[in-house]
């Protein structure tokens, strides 16, 4: 090569040296960029944006969540998908149908509860460090017409020693089964045995993706705290709450069987653990349906109680504690932005569905801000012609119909009854959330409105109008009715149908 090759600074020794060194350097932090994370969704039933301890709640016994809320990222203002609770589920749960396009009832993970090992969105079989196995496990399923076993009944009470959860509410149907993937193992389900299976499930299932170090997703859905509340006898008369609390308290612990169980593996710190419920509480039930704390109804309805919810984000070493704004966020987040940030965070492609979410990773590590600025609240049951009945732009929301909901019955406050009918606005309410979260005083009720409020109700209704022209709403899957034989039974042959459905534990 000559003179000037000899001389080539790659030749020298000691720039040789040099470069090795800051290859070993860089090596780990490549391989600790290209590592997938674990994720860990874990999703309460039913309850409320007021019923823990770091929400509030003057007597939750809730130390697990508690920490989390600590050493994590607690939101203020996250809400779910939709205020029942099968839409809210799809939505965390795509490419199953949501709310632009119907609700799916047999889509996995909507009703049930269903475990991942693998890495969301990852189909490619060359890679052998990732688990395609789907598993849906320990999933009590009910029939019925909103998948929750025993809705009518007022007085079930599922707490050992006095164990009465079945035999007093006979719809029809087949008892709750406890499925095992597509295998029935108990019919009908024992409440009181059933979160400690669902907690050794949880275990063996994270020491196994660890013995394979194979990235994993656990999504542990729980019962709790939805009607029938119920604890295993560890838990029973613990709290100062009565049974909710109870029921709750046991829900708290196994958040704390979870962090444990990616401690003893050596996982907490290469694992997000995310923590929200699906809608919110069911005031029906009184002081046993959960609190929504100051918020305006509860469950069912479009008010900020029936869709604003306690959420947490827990990841040392990457959400530090302390930051953004010392572990407490108002950015807004919805559990629609779940699967973009989950999926960006894996390095997964997301399905090939219309999505309304968006990735929250820059918020999560004190970045940047939330991507979100809009919230849309659907009804139960929404439909073309109605779209969203409320919007939320920064800090203000507006509610172009209101209607109440069976769900947040039995409170003072009459819009949230049943009862009350679907009520167009026009012009809408208008709610400022950072000083009036309960929803109480409407800024348009005023003659005077200030020019400023005008120009934000305009920006609020091109939103609103621009999200109903893509809309597109599929089928109504509840429609079209249902069929008594397709009722999961252990014992298909059995006669006489529904009750001969009971099959002992194995």
């Amino acid at each position: 090569m000559g003179p000037q090759g000899r001389q080539h600074p790659w030749l020298h020794p000691w720039v040789l040296l040099h470069r090795w060194v800051l290859l070993l350097l860089l090596l780990p932090l490549r391989a600790a960029a290209a590592a997938r994370p674990n994720f860990v969704l874990v999703l309460a039933d039913d309850l409320g944006y007021g019923d823990l301890g770091c929400y509030g709640h003057p007597s939750s016994a809730t130390p697990n969540l508690d920490w989390l809320a600590a050493r994590g990222l607690r939101f203020t203002d996250f809400y779910s998908a939709a205020a029942v609770c099968s839409p809210s589920r799809s939505g965390i749960n795509p490419p199953c149908p949501g709310i632009d396009e119907g609700i799916n009832p047999t889509c996995p993970g909507i009703n049930g509860r269903s475990w991942t090992c693998g890495v969301p969105g990852q189909t490619d079989s060359a890679d052998p460090s990732v688990s395609r196995d789907r598993r849906t496990v320990l999933t009590p399923r009910c029939p019925g017409t909103d998948g929750q076993c025993c809705g009518p009944c007022q007085n079930l009470t599922c707490f050992p020693p006095d164990t009465k959860c079945f035999g007093t509410c006979d719809q029809g149907v087949v008892p709750l089964p406890l499925l095992w993937n597509l295998s029935i193992i108990q019919q009908p389900v024992s409440f009181p045995e059933l979160v400690p299976l669902y907690n050794k499930f949880s275990r063996d299932f994270i020491a196994d993706c660890a013995r394979q170090r194979r990235p994993f997703l656990l999504y542990y859905a729980s019962h709790h705290t939805h009607y029938p509340q119920f604890s295993s006898r560890e838990f029973a008369g613990r709290t100062r709450r009565g049974p909710f609390g109870d029921a709750l308290a046991e829900f708290d612990d196994s958040v704390g069987q979870l962090l444990q169980a990616l401690r003893d593996n050596g996982l907490e710190s290469s694992t997000l653990l995310f923590f929200t419920s699906d809608n919110g509480p069911s005031t029906l039930r009184m002081a046993r349906g959960g609190s929504a704390g100051h918020l305006r109804c509860g469950k069912g309805t479009t008010y900020e109680g029936g869709m604003r919810e306690p959420a947490m984000a827990y990841w040392p070493g990457r959400i530090a504690p302390g930051e953004p704004w010392w572990g407490v966020t108002h950015e807004l987040a919805s559990a629609l932005d779940v699967l973009p940030t989950l999926s960006a965070l894996a390095g997964a492609a997301l399905p090939r569905v219309a999505l309304d979410g968006f990735d929250l990773s820059p918020l999560l590590f004190g970045e940047g801000r939330s991507p979100r600025q809009a919230v849309f609240f659907y009804p139960p049951s929404p439909d073309p012609l109605h779209g969203p009945f409320a919007v939320r732009l920064g800090k203000y929301k507006a509610h172009f119909f209101t209607q109440g909901s069976f769900h947040s019955d039995t409170t003072p406050d009459q819009a949230c009854h049943g009862v009350t009918p679907r009520t167009p606005h026009l012009p809408p309410l208008l709610f400022d959330l950072e000083t009036d979260p309960g929803e109480l005083y409407d800024l348009l009720g005023d003659p005077a409105v200030s020019p400023e409020l005008l120009e934000v109700l305009r920006d609020i209704t091109v939103r609103k109008v621009l999200l109903e022209q893509r809309l597109k709403f599929g089928d109504s899957q509840m429609a079209k009715g249902g069929d008594a034989q397709l009722q999961p039974c252990c014992a298909p042959g059995c006669s006489p149908k529904p009750s001969c459905c009971r099959c002992s534990p194995r």
